[in-house]
């Protein structure tokens, strides 16, 4: 069989993505650290440790993403490093973030940094972390400051990460920092992570007009299990209504719609953001139940589907590229001018039997969404080496380089060949698509 070469727009940003505590390591300061030494907290009982070991040598996997063809990173900065106290800005570690953003571009990649990405100073979590209105005001003093520091090294920043990833985790299911089970307080740090997020954004701007500045937003694509119920499709659009569309709408429009609020518009909100970055891995699916704790909707998984490795709550990932084209396309629709990132995208898969197939399918996808009009501009697959993957541990593997956290060692597994062979032809070519996509439809 032979199929037709898949190409990307000339200056697609090819890349991968990490995240501060993921991999800088003895990022002590922080909830996370105090949250892996509770019994039971993260996966097999874990820590981060050395995580990777990038503040010592983050630079001998920028060589390996430079190696691989890569033409972007990105990477995220630890606040509890910069501002370790309330207000005390720590110059050595912003100039350690100064050496890792010349690296980046010294070895011809584009870094896009994000300025919150799950982690904050342990003093932000002693004064009621998000939950508290003065954390809006704190965040906004540490993003002017950094984005300052570094904004002749960047002009490409993402706000937050995952917010309602964190609120779900943190505040509704309890399984992550504060551990908190409390809807009200839920939508309280929705609140506060919606306007510390445009806060952010009117400070970048402030003092550096041209930058682009979004966040990275987690879809998944909830749907009801049995499309004729109902009650199943209820509950789906319930999850995506509560998880996607409310933050969303309101950073474009600046209207907070409930449960948020009833009228409440707030001009600070809205057209704050310069492009989409979109995090995407599956497909969910649900059926209706009476538990508001579920919101009533329970996790269901397809018997027949294909799935990644599991955590300790089930299959991380059902295989679905298709879903990534769908997404592409609602962004189209609801920003017609908005340029796309892939901030995330990726599978734990610790023998890579998976990951080269998993990875050609999804950019033929994003490449198929891209020909019908989707303005994508990059593709940052998570993640580059094995890292420290929150709750899990060191339990799913999600790295193009396989790495022992006891040695250090990093050995590329197949995966990175593929993309290495993507990247740097700026398209899929068809020895890739005969091998990993001869069965299936493009």
């Amino acid at each position: 069989m032979t199929t037709k070469p898949l190409t990307f727009p000339p200056g697609f940003l090819w890349g991968t993505a990490s995240a501060s505590h993921q991999v800088e390591g003895n990022n002590s300061n922080n909830q996370w650290w105090a949250f892996e030494q509770q019994p039971g907290a993260i996966w097999h009982g874990d820590k981060s440790g050395l995580a990777c070991d990038w503040w010592a040598n983050a630079e001998a996997d920028f060589d390996r993403m430079a190696g691989l063809g890569l033409n972007a990173h990105r990477l995220s900065l630890e606040w509890s490093r910069i501002e370790p106290e309330p207000g005390r800005f720590d110059h050595a570690a912003i100039d350690r973030y100064r050496e890792m953003l010349d690296a980046l571009r010294q070895r011809g990649m584009t870094p896009l940094v994000t300025l919150h990405h799950f982690t904050e100073p342990l003093w932000f979590t002693r004064m009621g972390g998000w939950e508290n209105g003065a954390s809006v005001a704190f965040f906004r003093r540490y993003v002017d400051f950094a984005t300052r520091a570094l904004g002749d090294l960047c002009d490409f920043w993402t706000t937050i990460n995952e917010p309602l990833v964190l609120i779900a985790q943190g505040w509704f299911l309890g399984n992550w920092p504060p551990r908190k089970q409390n809807f009200p307080l839920a939508m309280r740090v929705m609140r506060h992570l919606l306007f510390a997020h445009a806060e952010a954004y009117h400070a970048i701007h402030a003092h550096q007009p041209g930058a682009k500045v979004g966040y990275a937003k987690h879809v998944r694509l909830t749907q009801g299990l049995r499309p004729s119920s109902r009650l199943d499709r209820y509950a789906a659009g319930l999850r995506r209504w509560l998880f996607e569309h409310i933050w969303v709408a309101a950073t474009d429009d600046g209207w907070l719609r409930p449960p948020l609020s009833l009228t409440r518009r707030d001009p600070r909100l809205a057209k704050t953001i310069d492009f989409f970055g979109l995090n995407y891995y599956t497909r969910d699916h649900l059926s209706f139940t009476l538990n508001p704790a579920f919101l009533f909707g329970k996790p269901e998984y397809l018997p027949n589907a294909e799935h990644s490795d599991s955590g300790r709550d089930g299959p991380f990932s059902q295989y679905d590229p298709e879903g990534l084209y769908q997404v592409c396309q609602e962004v189209r629709r609801f920003r017609p001018d908005l340029p796309i990132y892939i901030t995330e995208n990726g599978l734990p898969d610790r023998d890579d039997e998976q990951r080269p197939r998993w990875l050609v399918a999804h950019l033929a996808a994003l490449q198929r969404a891209i020909a019908s009009g989707c303005d994508v501009r990059g593709y940052f697959h998570w993640t580059l080496a094995d890292n420290f993957e929150w709750a899990e541990g060191w339990g799913l593997r999600f790295g193009l380089f396989e790495m022992d956290p006891a040695t250090q060692v990093r050995t590329a597994r197949p995966s990175a060949g593929v993309y290495a062979a993507i990247a740097q032809a700026n398209g899929i070519p068809d020895s890739l698509l005969n091998q990993y996509l001869a069965q299936e439809s493009l």
